[in-house]
């Protein structure tokens, strides 16, 4: 912190709280003490201070942590506590949150337990890297605990349900007392050498004492050295053992224990389902896709086959016919029509159709035309054509227009 800067009081119980959650040996202590002004409160908290002979220190347990203790609280037990110290950042005081709580008669295996986890950790036996996942599908499950109790009756409950055609293979094994670590290690040996799929190794919950099978170092050691993946459901939630620490994974209870083991069949068979609706769905996509494909190359080539060819040009050729007969007899009827619109015409124009009406066509005796008395003199020769013949003459006389007898009918 900063000298000289002022600070608010919930800024300084922050910082404070976060010293204290940032300090690793206050995550997980142990404390021993004699309880006193013990309260259960109607939340299900317990509220209770431990003391010594020069010091006292507030403890609280939460309902949701209660579920592992043994005993009624009461004061001036003594008792050894395990948990977090941490600071109620609301009333700037720290207090330790109780997660389990012994008689202090188990003190001396907590001590015990609290060594040997630290000469396993030391030998990588809590390694995460060395642990083995579980197989997805099992077929045959291992299980070491003890021949009745509620733990195997559940397991098997659990197994037939979620999936009956998995085998599970009981080796039956003492989980307390004297002896009972020994017939656990033998268990775990016999089941790995059988090939199971995978081990559970556990039992129903109890004090320290009872699960005490679950803490020594040959328990340990048959795990860690086990090739099956071993599952450690030992006691309840709150319980914590060394099994737990070594095992390839630790279930909460038996009954989670087989839960994460045995697969769900009916579940399976939903997936598998849902697959073979899609792969049905997906398979008739490609069908489709590949009749229209072959729909298009078909068209394709039927378009480019010879014989469609010929087809198509002898049509086209056809249909060229047919235009060119129409045009060709769309323009006769016009050239005709033409035609006879010249002829009249013509007819109209034809010297001799004047002739026939009494003119007369006069020319040299070479053929041309005289068309004006100024092409002519006395004593030439000309030819006089009319409808019905022709004379030579001579010119005698040029008279003007105005000189020219007008009676009688042309030509007279």
């Amino acid at each position: 912190m900063n000298r000289g800067q002022v600070y608010s009081v919930s800024g300084i119980n922050r910082f404070i709280k976060d010293m204290f959650s940032n300090e690793y040996a206050l995550s997980v202590v142990f404390v021993k003490g004699e309880i006193s002004n013990c309260k259960y409160h109607s939340s299900g908290h317990i509220y209770f201070t431990l003391k010594d002979a020069a010091s006292s220190l507030a403890c609280v347990m939460f309902a949701g942590d209660r579920r592992g203790l043994q005993f009624k609280m009461s004061d001036g037990q003594e008792v050894i506590i395990g948990g977090t110290v941490n600071v109620y950042e609301r009333d700037g005081r720290y207090q330790l949150y109780a997660k389990k709580i012994t008689l202090a008669g188990d003190g001396a295996l907590y001590e015990k337990y609290e060594q040997l986890k630290k000469k396993l950790e030391a030998k990588g036996y809590f390694d995460e890297k060395r642990k083995k996942p579980l197989p997805k599908y099992v077929k045959r499950v291992g299980i070491v605990t003890a021949r009745t109790g509620a733990a195997i009756q559940d397991m098997i409950q659990i197994s037939a349900r979620r999936n009956p055609y998995v085998q599970l293979v009981l080796y039956p094994a003492k989980v307390q007392g004297e002896g009972a670590a020994d017939t656990i290690v033998e268990g775990i040996r016999y089941l790995d050498k059988l090939g199971t799929d995978v081990i559970i190794v556990g039992r129903g919950g109890g004090s320290i004492e009872d699960l005490w099978a679950f803490n020594e170092e040959k328990t340990a050691a048959a795990i860690y050295e086990c090739r099956t993946p071993v599952v450690s459901a030992v006691g309840h939630e709150t319980d914590t053992t060394i099994a737990d620490y070594v095992a390839d994974l630790r279930a909460p209870t038996p009954s989670a224990a087989a839960e994460l083991v045995v697969y769900d069949a009916r579940t399976l068979l939903e997936q598998m389902y849902a697959c073979k609706e899609r792969m049905m769905r997906n398979l008739f996509d490609r069908i489709d896709a590949k009749r229209m494909q072959l729909q298009y190359l078909e068209k394709r080539l039927k378009a480019c086959s010879p014989a469609d060819q010929v087809l198509q040009k002898r049509q086209y050729a056809a249909d060229m016919e047919e235009r060119l007969v129409r045009s060709m007899e769309r323009t006769l009827a016009e050239s005709r029509y033409r035609l006879q619109l010249l002829a009249g015409k013509l007819d109209v124009l034809s010297p001799l159709k004047r002739l026939a009406g009494g003119f007369a066509y006069v020319s040299d005796p070479g053929g041309v035309m005289i068309d004006s008395v100024e092409k002519v003199n006395a004593g030439d020769a000309i030819n006089i054509a009319f409808r019905d013949g022709a004379i030579c003459a001579e010119v005698k006389e040029i008279l003007s227009s105005e000189k020219i007898p007008l009676k009688g009918k042309a030509g007279t």
